[in-house]
């Protein structure tokens, strides 16, 4: 049996949600996100939420059963808090600023990187050495960090780069003389 699509989803009093057949529309502060159930996944309204429970127990519908659990997890926590995405820039003269929505990066290269924020998407530059990328889709904000980070990846002598938070830069050891 799944672990994860057993625990019962429990939504917010700042979230609304309705089912129109097999899809499920939420309305939250952060927005508004629908998500298709799967077939072999009915839904059962609770007190406090969502339980979901497969139609039959295949090892398929089993697997399924804990991605969509976890799906609209991720949906309904998203329409309420939102989820960040920190990246610090590490090395000399890196610097980040945002104008309107656009986001320029100096990273050492002989020109600035330009990046045009995506709707649904606020990107932050408390310092100019740090980029907070802030939305309610986690794939979204995953993607958007991703692209970001892809400009300049860390590099393993130096530690320079665009690092997220808690990524683990492996470092090595440079050559001896």
């Amino acid at each position: 049996m799944s672990r994860v699509g057993k625990n019962e989803i429990v939504v917010p009093s700042s979230v609304s949600w309705s089912q129109n057949g097999q899809v499920l529309s939420f309305k939250g502060k952060m927005g508004e996100e629908s998500y298709a159930l799967p077939e072999v996944i009915s839904l059962e309204k609770t007190d406090k939420g969502i339980k979901l429970t497969p139609v039959n127990e295949t090892t398929a519908v089993r697997r399924m059963w804990g991605t969509t659990q976890r799906n609209i997890f991720n949906i309904v926590k998203g329409l309420d808090q939102g989820f960040t995405v920190n990246i610090e820039l590490v090395g000399v003269g890196y610097r980040a600023a945002v104008a309107g929505s656009k986001l320029t990066m100096q990273l050492g290269f002989s020109h600035d990187v330009v990046f045009d924020v995506p709707q649904g998407i606020t990107i932050r530059c408390d310092k100019p050495t740090t980029i907070a990328v802030t939305g309610p889709s986690k794939q979204k904000v995953g993607q958007v960090a991703a692209v970001l980070s892809s400009n300049r990846p860390p590099e393993p002598y130096k530690g320079k780069g665009m690092i997220r938070e808690n990524q683990f830069v492996v470092r090595k050891e440079g050559k001896k003389k």
